[in-house]
């Protein structure tokens, strides 16, 4: 059976949003408006996979949290259900979180571009994880081939083609990507 259509205009509650049927597609609150996305395609997957390595491989390293993808709850405010494609949950005295309120602020979320989330990543969601203070904000476009790294009060991105840096504390040296070889791989996988 096809689902009715939604009306994406008005204002949604989370408890609306949570009662919306397990279609495949994901589902985001930010500011009362619904953002819908279908599932992403296999090069986006390749893209969050890689990334998650590096990433969860630095994080546990040097012990700063963990790194996560959705389905998850992160959420600022009640009424918000947010589902980054990844995101670093900081530890909390050293310690791992176990729900999804304790991640509070992610130290890093990064989003991968596709064509029918591209407004929602680059605007509603961008606006939403500087407001509330997220240090760093990735928005991964694969078919330019570039990252945009946005902090919260940047108010245009850095555009990283070369190498990616995130130092999320001085206490540990820097993570640094090499963009073309990521890029290379992911698409020759």
């Amino acid at each position: 059976m096809a689902m009715p259509a939604l009306d994406l205009a008005r204002r949604w509650s989370r408890e609306e949003v949570l009662a919306l049927p397990d279609d495949g597609n994901r589902y985001e609150l930010v500011d009362g408006e619904l953002l819908v996305s279908p599932s992403p395609i296999r090069l986006h997957q390749r893209a969050v996979s890689r990334l998650l390595r590096l990433l969860d491989d630095y994080v546990a390293m040097h012990r700063l949290g963990e790194a996560l993808t959705s389905p998850a709850d992160v959420k600022f405010r009640a009424e918000e259900i947010l589902q980054p494609d990844i995101f670093v949950a900081p530890a909390i005295g050293g310690r791992l979180g176990q729900t999804w309120e304790d991640v509070g602020i992610p130290l890093l979320v990064v989003e991968i571009l596709s064509p029918s989330t591209a407004r929602f990543d680059r605007v509603t969601k961008r606006i939403r994880y500087q407001r509330a203070g997220v240090p760093a904000y990735w928005i991964v476009d694969l078919d330019a081939r570039v990252v945009e790294v946005w902090t919260p009060e940047a108010e245009r991105p850095e555009i990283v083609v070369a190498t990616l840096g995130w130092q999320p504390t001085p206490a540990v040296p820097a993570l640094e990507i090499d963009l073309p070889g990521l890029f290379a791989a992911i698409r020759e996988a």
